[in-house]
């Protein structure tokens, strides 16, 4: 009996779980909170969910793991050692899960990403066919090691060191690698490459297994940088047991009340793709586009239970936006409207465009050439995160990133603002802000990548 392995994609958080099968029963990893996608590929499958297991307590986003064992019954595995206070089963490393006669896993300590990780390693017909890793082993990097504080980073680096090579002694070459973080996920140390991988592989590529543990950490500790606020708060909900998930609709709000919402300083958040938001948009919302990771960088900005109203041009676009933000434990959206900015406007004078260029267009401002309708570039600010600004930045400009633009508004200087990023995702997102502290500004909607052969001069 054959055994296969099913992704569940979280690309806006830039996670995986997994549900591995022999065709019968099943047993899920590190499943997310909105388990209904689970049990759906469970039912389309035709299998039973005997176990859920985790890597680690999460600090990237809420479990499903203990709602989803409720559901199915399933029996729910986490590291004995973080002493969860709700039933479940206590693995160590050396541990085997017996799934079915077909399927097990066996735990493996991997300490490095947490103090209590843990690895699976699948084992079908007495071989490994793969392991799943967590935050442990990813393709082509490790799991950052600061979450637990900056105190803990390097015994934690030297510990990922040691738990990759664990891995690799102990699997095949051929070994699948099956990961939870990786995929854009702050939780990665760098960036992952590739889509697939197996110890083979690794051992030409990851820097875990390519330097003596000393380069290792020097190396891992410089390439750390800041991460989501909310983070803190996983950890300590993931231990206590999460609430069951509610995707229910926010109750709808009417254009008077919205209105008032905005006046009080209320967080609207505008989920239409930032091109629409230029377009037009109604005034002290907030764009935070669907397109892109809105849920990482809400949940970054707003302070924690704070109230919430989201707008978008269709129920449909309200309730993705639910489902990406009880990932992340925001389960406070007061309210909800759908529409356009005009439509939902109580007068016209309500509707507002934000002014838009390129860096093309940055870089003939600079020479005198301000192209029509915008105005001269007073300070060039840029809210990208400290790693992309060090890599390269254009000279002159102003370093704010997006994630400290609230508290560090007095930082910019004053005038006609020219906000860009890497891509014009938070770019956006730091114009909104600045518009609705009533600053002038102007959004440079383009990709970083092109600001050097634009003509702008840059420095690093």
């Amino acid at each position: 009996m054959s055994v296969d392995v099913h992704v569940i994609e979280t690309s806006s958080l830039g996670d995986r779980s997994y549900l591995a099968t022999d065709g019968q029963v099943a047993v899920v990893v590190d499943p997310q909170r909105d388990v209904d996608r689970v049990l759906s590929l469970a039912g389309r499958l035709g299998v039973r969910v005997t176990h859920v297991v985790e890597t680690h307590l999460h600090n990237d986003y809420v479990s499903g793991g203990l709602e989803l064992a409720r559901l199915t019954g399933a029996h729910y595995g986490l590291a004995a050692a973080d002493e969860a206070p709700f039933p479940h089963l206590p693995l160590s490393g050396g541990d085997v899960v017996e799934v079915s006669p077909a399927l097990r896993l066996r735990a493996l300590a991997t300490p490095g990403h947490t103090f209590h990780h843990l690895s699976y390693a699948l084992e079908s017909g007495g071989a490994a066919e793969g392991v799943f890793t967590g935050g442990s082993l990813l393709f082509g990097t490790t799991g950052r090691t600061d979450l637990l504080g900056d105190e803990h980073a390097a015994t934690l680096a030297r510990e990922q060191h040691a738990s990759v090579r664990r891995l690799a002694d102990l699997l095949p070459d051929g070994a699948a690698i099956w990961p939870t973080h990786g995929f854009g996920s702050f939780c990665s140390a760098t960036q992952a490459s590739g889509d697939d991988s197996t110890i083979e592989r690794e051992r030409q590529v990851n820097p875990a297994l390519r330097l003596a543990a000393g380069a290792f950490v020097t190396q891992t500790l410089a390439g750390l940088d800041a991460y989501p606020a909310y983070y803190a708060h996983m950890g300590a909900l993931n231990l206590r047991g999460p609430e069951p998930v509610d995707l229910r609709l926010p109750a709808p709000i009417t254009p008077d009340e919205l209105r008032g919402r905005l006046e009080a300083g209320e967080w609207v958040v505008d989920l239409r793709h930032r091109t629409a938001y230029a377009r037009a948009h109604l005034a002290g919302t907030v764009s935070l586009g669907l397109d892109g990771p809105m849920a990482t960088w809400l949940g970054w900005l707003i302070d924690r239970g704070a109230p919430l109203i989201l707008i978008g041009e269709t129920p449909g676009q309200v309730a993705a936006a639910r489902r990406e933000l009880v990932r992340i434990g925001v389960d406070r959206v007061t309210a909800a409207a759908t529409g356009t900015p005009q439509g939902l406007a109580t007068d016209p004078a309500q509707v507002r465009s934000l002014p838009t260029a390129t860096f093309a267009g940055l870089a003939a401002a600079l020479a005198g050439d301000v192209p029509a309708g915008l105005p001269a570039p007073d300070v060039i600010l840029d809210v990208r995160l400290g790693n992309e600004w060090r890599g390269s930045h254009i000279d002159g400009a102003v370093h704010v990133p997006l994630p400290e633009l609230a508290a560090r508004a007095g930082d910019v200087p004053a005038g006609a603002v020219w906000v860009h990023c890497g891509s014009g995702y938070r770019a956006t997102a730091a114009a909104s802000l600045l518009a609705r502290a009533g600053r002038e500004v102007v959004l440079v909607n383009d990709a970083f990548a092109g600001a050097a052969s634009a003509g702008l001069p840059m420095a690093a």
